[in-house]
This record gives C-alpha cells, sequence and structure tokens, in this order.
C-alpha cells in the first residue's frame, strides 16, 4: 500500500521562484484575489527590484503553467516583508496557502532576518493560518503610508 506523501500539492502544482513569463498570471491572480491595488506600484519592474534588493517571488502553477497562488517576499536589509500572499478561490482551504507560506519562511530562515506581514483583520482564514505558522499579533500599531508626494517646505 502506498504511504501518501504529506508535502504533496493537489493537481499536480509545483512551487517554484517567479519568472517573468509568470507576470500575466500573476497579475490575474492578484485581480481576482483582491490583491491588486493600481495604487501601490505593483508591476513587473517593482518585482524586479525587489528581487535584485534580496528579495523572492513564489508561485504554485498548475502542470500547464497557470499561476494559481503566489507570495511575495522583499528585503529592506533588516527584515522581509511577506505580502500579495493569496490563493485562487477555487483551489483554496487544500493546503496550497499554507505550503507557499512556509516555503516563503524557510526563505527567511535561510536569510536570518525576521518576516513581518500586514493582513486585513477581518481576513480571518488568512489571520489563523498566520498565527497556526507562529507569526504573533504586534497589536497597538497603526499603519501608514504616503504614495504620492506633495511639496514640503524642507
Amino acid at each position: 500500500m502506498k504511504t501518501k506523501d504529506p508535502n504533496a500539492l493537489p493537481y499536480g502544482l509545483i512551487v517554484r521562484d517567479y519568472r517573468e513569463e509568470d507576470y500575466p498570471g500573476l497579475v490575474s491572480l492578484w485581480e481576482r484575489t483582491g490583491l491588486d491595488d493600481k495604487k501601490r506600484g505593483d508591476d513587473s519592474e517593482a518585482i524586479s527590484r525587489t528581487l535584485e534588493l534580496g528579495g523572492k517571488m513564489l508561485v504554485a502553477v498548475l502542470p500547464g503553467g497557470e499561476v494559481i497562488a503566489s507570495s511575495w517576499i522583499t528585503c529592506d536589509g533588516r527584515r522581509l516583508h511577506l505580502h500579495h500572499v493569496g490563493v485562487l478561490p477555487e483551489y483554496r482551504r487544500r493546503g496550497i496557502g499554507k505550503k507557499i507560506s512556509l516555503l516563503s519562511i524557510d526563505y527567511a530562515r535561510q536569510k536570518n532576518l525576521q518576516v513581518k506581514l500586514e493582513v486585513h483583520r477581518s481576513n480571518r482564514a488568512a489571520v489563523e493560518l498566520y498565527r497556526s505558522l507562529g507569526f504573533k499579533y504586534l497589536g497597538d500599531y497603526d499603519v501608514y503610508i504616503m504614495r504620492k508626494f506633495r511639496d514640503l517646505c524642507i
């Protein structure tokens, strides 16, 4: 009797490093999962820059090459930031998000850097996943961003 491999992914999926030809599928994934926000400037050039600076982009792809999950890790030299972890809705709750997250954490372990993430508190499934993997809530922090610069008197 064959024993099922606990690391095997369904559908013949493989998780691998991002390739430039994955970009259209990645955009489609982000659009379908709500991870796309044109204000962020998450384009192919931004991905390339972050990879050059020590980041990593993982994708889960079907045998035909369709991107169904992603995990983007950026590096600021002090810690890694995990974001754009998403799985197409029809493939959720099958261990794919957990697997791609674990591989991302392993990358952080190899780099010996802390890993931080932001998740909307209403995304209960993601919050539960991240807590189960050992992430701790920082609490009492508000997150602010400046996307456009205005003239400041300096």
